[in-house]
């Protein structure tokens, strides 16, 4: 055993001082470093992205409402007068997608402008008389008629009507067909019939 040494100035033992103690950090006290920082902003970014992703699912495979009770959206348009489109033309109306098609004979037609294989938009080709489907390479005469396959059936019609020299065209109602027939052409009635 050790003996213990005595204090010279009398027998108590000097206190100690204590040197000063590191301020203790809690772990929300310490300074994020960039890093960390930088996979929050990456973490809150993909939980963004996730919920973005979520809403846009649940929108696209929600069912459609029912439109009723909106008003009728206007279908039948007037394109021209008879005397307007010569013998062989054919006139692009966009806004209601179809080509208005005035026959050699004076006869007219409404076509779609959708291919009937896949749904591309066909051009009419005025060099070759023809509507040529740049996706596919779908081919169709002036009366929609397919030429070159690999489109199943004619471009599909639209009613036409003539009234008092007036064409009119149906574009609401679309008119899937097999074949062309003499009966697809609209004409102008004479005065004599």
């Amino acid at each position: 055993m050790k003996k213990r040494k005595k204090n010279p100035a009398g027998g108590k033992r000097p206190k100690q001082i204590a040197a000063p103690e590191a301020p203790t950090q809690t772990p929300g006290d310490i300074q994020p470093s960039r890093r960390r920082f930088l996979n929050r902003i990456w973490l809150i970014l993909a939980a963004i992205g996730v919920v973005e992703f979520g809403v846009m699912l649940i929108h696209f495979f929600r069912p459609r409402k029912p439109q009723a009770g909106l008003p009728e959206a206007k279908t039948r348009i007037t394109v021209g007068r008879i005397s307007d489109f010569r013998p062989g033309s054919v006139t692009a109306y966009p806004q209601g997608r179809f080509y208005l098609v005035c026959l050699e004979d004076g006869g007219f037609m409404a076509l779609s402008r959708q291919c009937t294989h896949l749904g591309c938009t066909v051009p009419w080709d005025a060099e070759n008389q023809q509507f040529a489907c740049p996706c596919h390479a779908s081919v169709f005469d002036i009366t929609g008629g397919v030429i070159n396959a690999p489109a199943p059936r004619p471009l599909d019609r639209f009613p036409v009507t003539i009234e008092n020299e007036w064409v009119h065209v149906d574009f609401g109602q679309r008119i899937r067909r097999g074949q062309f027939r003499d009966d697809q052409v609209v004409y102008a009635k004479n005065d004599n019939e």
